[in-house]
C-alpha cells in the first residue's frame, strides 16, 4: 500500500460502517462477544519489557531518564529466566480476573514475540522464548481470555514520522504509509498466530502521523480476520484526553470507551473500561508507590458500579516475576471477589449513578447498593418506582431497609458496617433494568460551584479545577509536574457556614497545607494540616464565608486532588437527601 488518500479513506469508513452494522445484526445476545467481555468485569493488564532493567517508565524513558541509544540496547541484556506465564495466569485467575492484556509492542517499539517484520523482539534476547506463546497457551488452559495491547506510535521504528523522547523529535526520512503495512502486518501475525484474542488494545492514536481513516481502516481489517474481536477506542480518533470518552462515535472506529488512570464516569450506554496502575509507574518500579486493599477493592466497585469494566495493571520485574507484594494485594481482592463476585461479574451498574461514597449494581431484580463510606446516621437514597419485597446485609450483621414514596432508609448499626464495603442486597418486587439511573445529591456546599486553581496541568480542560468539585470520583484537578505550592480555590456563591471538610487526593502528595477564606479581600487561615492521602476529613469551629481555598504549601511533586468537598454540619457527603 502506497498511499492512503481520499478515495481509501471513504472506503474504509465505508468497510468500517459495514462491519458495525453486520457485527450488530449477527451477534444475539447470547453469543455477543461485547456483551461476555462486559460480563467479565476485571482483567490484568502487564505492562513489560526490556525497560524493566532500569525501573522507569516504559516507551516514555526512551530519550529522557534513558538516552534512547541505551534504551535501545537494553533487550541485549534482558534475560527474565524466573518468567513463568502459568504464575501470572494463575495469579490472575485467584485475584478474580477474567482477561489478560499483554502489551505486545508498547511506544518503545519492542515486540514480546519473535515478529518476522522486525529483529527487534524477544527471541533476540538472551531469553529467546517466545513469552506470548506461553501466555497465550496458559490462558486457554485456565480460562482466562488472553488479549493483546499494541501501540500505534512506535518511536523506534524508522518509518514511523515522530521519535524519542515522547514523540517530540521527527525522524529524518519517514514513510508512514509504509509503517501503516507494517503495523497491518504485525497485527495480522498475532491474530494469525496466537488468537482467537478477546481484545486488541490500541494505544498511540494521539499523534498527529495517525488519521481516522487508518484508524477506521484497521478496525475494517482486523475484524475482517476476526469477527469476534473487541478493540478498543483508540484505534481511531476519537479518544477525548485521559477521560477516554469518543467523540462522534458514529465516525469513529471502535467498541468501547478508555478512560486512564481515573475512575470512569457512570455511562450506560456506551461500554467502557478504566485502565488503572496497582501503584504508580506503568511498568516495574523500585519501591513505587502500591495502592492499599481499601483503595484497589473500592476502585473496582465504583468502576462496576458506573457500569464499566476495570483493567487492573501490573509491572513484572526484570527477572519475569510479578512483584510479591503486588501478588498479595491482588490475591486480596480475590478473596475478596470469592465471597462477593455476584455482586460484581454480570452485573450492570445502576440504578443509583456511583459517587466517592457509595455504588450500585444489579442483576436482574436484585440491586446491590455499596456503601463504601458511612456517614454518621442513615443513609438515605432517593426513591424507586418499583417495590422492595426483602433486604439482606451480605457483609454481615443486620440492616433496616425502609421504602416510602419519598426515599430509600438504610441503616446498620455501627459494629456491622464493613471497613472497606458494606453491601447490602434490596429484591424488588421487578425487573431494576428498567429503571432510569438517578443521581445522588451531594452535600457538599461546594458541588458544581465556579473554581479557580493556581496550576493546571498542561492547561487541559480535562484536568481543571471543577474536577475537584463535581463529586465524581473519576476526575482530578492536577498541576504540572515540579510543582510544589499551588492552591485551589471554589465560590460558594453566597456566605455559607461551613464546619467540615472532606479531600481526596491522589498519589499521597501534599505535605503541608492550610484552608483559607477570604475576608474583605484578604486571605484568612483557619485549619492547618500536613498530608491529605486518598481520604482525609476534619472538622472544625464553623467558619461563614463565600470564598475558600485549599493552599497547598508544600508537595513532592505536582499535587492533584479528586474531590474537595465543604459540609455544613458533621455528616460526610455519604449522607443524600433526595
Amino acid at each position: 500500500m502506497k498511499t492512503c488518500g481520499h478515495n481509501q479513506a471513504v472506503r474504509a469508513v465505508g468497510i468500517f460502517l459495514c462491519v458495525v452494522g453486520v457485527w450488530a445484526q449477527s451477534c444475539p445476545a447470547a453469543d455477543d462477544p461485547m456483551q461476555a467481555w462486559r460480563d467479565m468485569k476485571f482483567g490484568l493488564f502487564v505492562h513489560w519489557g526490556p525497560v524493566s532493567l532500569v525501573g522507569t517508565e516504559i516507551g516514555w524513558s526512551r530519550g529522557r531518564e534513558v538516552p534512547s541509544e541505551e534504551y535501545d540496547q537494553l533487550y541485549k541484556r534482558f534475560n527474565p529466566t524466573l518468567f513463568d506465564a502459568e504464575a501470572w495466569v494463575t495469579v490472575a485467575k485467584r485475584a478474580g480476573m477474567k482477561y489478560l492484556v499483554l502489551t505486545s509492542k508498547h511506544h518503545d517499539g519492542f515486540c514480546l514475540w519473535p515478529s518476522k517484520y522486525t529483529d527487534y523482539h524477544i527471541g533476540n534476547t538472551p531469553f529467546k522464548r517466545d513469552v506470548m506463546r506461553e501466555l497465550a497457551d496458559a490462558c486457554a488452559k485456565h480460562g482466562i481470555q488472553f488479549c493483546t495491547y499494541h501501540s500505534i506510535c512506535d518511536w523506534y521504528h524508522p518509518d514511523y514520522p515522530l521519535g524519542s523522547p515522547g514523540g517530540r523529535t521527527k525522524k529524518p526520512n519517514p514513510d508512514m504509509p509504509r509503517y501503516y503495512e507494517y503495523l497491518r502486518n504485525q497485527t495480522r501475525e498475532i491474530i494469525e498466530n496466537y488468537g482467537p484474542l478477546g481484545i486488541m488494545w490500541f494505544d498511540g492514536e494521539w499523534e498527529e502521523p495517525w488519521t481516522l481513516e487508518y484508524g477506521n481502516e484497521l478496525y475494517a481489517y482486523l475484524k475482517g480476520l476476526q469477527p469476534t474481536l473487541v478493540i478498543n477506542n483508540r484505534v481511531s480518533k476519537g479518544r477525548q484526553g485521559m477521560a477516554g470518552v469518543t467523540a462522534q462515535a458514529h465516525l469513529n472506529a471502535g467498541d468501547y470507551d478508555t478512560p486512564e488512570q481515573r475512575i470512569g464516569n457512570f455511562q450506560n450506554d456506551r461500554p467502557w473500561e478504566t485502565c488503572m496502575t496497582i501503584c504508580q509507574q506503568w511498568a516495574w518500579k523500585p519501591d513505587d508507590v502500591m495502592k492499599s486493599e481499601k483503595e484497589c477493592l473500592q476502585t473496582l466497585v465504583r468502576v462496576v458500579g458506573g457500569d464499566g469494566n476495570l483493567l487492573f495493571n501490573v509491572g513484572p520485574m526484570p527477572d519475569g516475576r510479578i512483584e510479591p507484594r503486588q501478588v498479595d494485594r491482588l490475591m486480596e481482592m480475590g478473596r475478596w471477589l470469592d465471597r462477593y463476585g455476584q455482586t460484581i461479574y454480570g452485573t450492570r451498574g445502576g440504578p443509583f449513578k456511583t459517587t466517592a461514597s457509595l455504588a450500585s449494581t444489579y442483576q436482574g431484580n436484585t440491586i446491590y447498593i455499596h456503601i463504601l463510606e458511612w456517614p454518621d446516621g442513615a443513609i438515605t437514597l432517593p426513591p424507586l418506582p418499583k417495590r422492595i419485597v426483602r433486604s439482606s446485609i451480605l457483609t454481615g450483621g443486620s440492616v433496616t431497609v425502609r421504602q416510602t414514596a419519598e426515599a430509600i432508609t438504610i441503616v446498620v448499626p455501627e459494629g456491622d458496617r464493613d471497613p472497606i464495603d458494606t453491601i447490602v442486597a434490596l429484591t424488588l418486587d421487578g425487573p431494576a433494568d428498567d429503571i432510569e439511573p438517578v443521581a445522588l445529591p451531594s452535600a457538599s456546599l461546594a458541588a458544581g460551584k465556579e473554581a479557580r486553581a493556581s496550576n493546571v496541568f498542561q492547561n487541559s480542560d480535562a484536568y481543571g479545577p471543577d474536577k475537584a468539585f463535581d463529586d465524581d470520583p473519576g476526575t482530578r484537578w492536577a498541576t504540572n509536574a515540579g510543582v510544589e505550592q499551588a492552591w485551589l480555590e471554589v465560590d460558594l456563591g453566597r456566605p455559607e457556614m461551613i464546619s467540615r471538610v472532606v479531600i481526596s487526593e491522589a498519589y499521597d502528595r501534599v505535605r503541608r497545607f492550610e484552608l483559607q477564606y477570604a475576608d474583605d479581600g484578604t486571605w484568612t487561615t483557619f485549619f492547618e494540616g500536613e498530608r491529605i492521602g486518598e481520604k482525609f476529613a476534619a472538622g472544625f469551629e464553623p467558619v461563614t464565608a463565600q470564598r475558600i481555598r485549599l493552599n497547598i504549601l508544600e508537595a513532592t511533586d505536582g499535587p492533584t486532588i479528586w474531590e474537595f468537598q465543604l459540609l455544613a454540619t458533621r455528616k460526610t457527603p455519604l449522607v443524600v437527601t433526595p
